[in-house]
């Protein structure tokens, strides 16, 4: 692999995941900062738990679509691997912006587009296990910590290739490691049912 192309594709996917239109939306349009409200969180769930279902698609979408951009840049460039460090690299942006001193999503929908642009199979899979955990439990964060784990165990049920299998543990720990809040509060009882924002 050629290291001005690991930089490049280093640098671009981090870029890219930087870019949060929920932070951007929720200031310009809805008039405060979504980290500022309910789980002070910028991903999609927060968003349209604040500000409604409409801004919360709107946030999946753009956060999906960059990191889509960034692993099709990272596979242009160098292939799986390229895809591997893209995907790792856009869901750090994601989370820790530089853009927004930091403080970003928890990884769930640049995560779910991972999946998808890696196998379909392991995509669906992953998305079953969210909706199962997620609607028997009404708790958004029990679906995406069990759709994480299920990225990573399809990936190796399916025998996807080492690069990939290395993007999706990379994607489950980070994804987990965000939810250690929602971690503690599901292990007291205490997490909130999930409910839609009227906005």
């Amino acid at each position: 692999m050629s290291i001005p192309k690991i930089i490049i594709t280093v640098i671009l996917s981090y870029l890219l995941g930087c870019l949060s239109l929920s932070i951007f939306l929720s200031k310009k349009v809805c008039g405060k900062d979504v980290r500022e409200c309910g789980s002070g969180n910028a991903g999609a769930t927060n968003m349209a738990r604040v500000y409604g279902l409409k801004m919360g698609l709107l946030t999946l979408a753009a956060d999906a679509l960059k990191a889509v951009a960034a692993m099709v840049i990272g596979k242009c460039l160098f292939g799986d691997w390229g895809v591997c460090i893209a995907g790792c690299f856009c869901l750090i942006g994601h989370c820790f912006p530089a853009f927004h001193g930091f403080k970003g999503g928890k990884g769930v929908s640049v995560g779910a587009a991972i999946v998808f642009f890696i196998d379909w199979r392991a995509g669906l899979i992953a998305a079953a296990v969210f909706f199962i955990a997620a609607v028997l439990s009404k708790r958004v964060s029990l679906g995406s910590i069990c759709a994480a784990v299920g990225i990573f165990a399809a990936s190796v049920c399916l025998g996807l290739p080492k690069s990939k299998i290395i993007l999706a543990l990379f994607t489950m720990i980070t994804v987990v490691a965000r939810h250690k809040e929602n971690i503690k509060r599901l292990v007291k009882g205490e997490e909130p049912a999930f409910k839609l924002g009227k906005k």
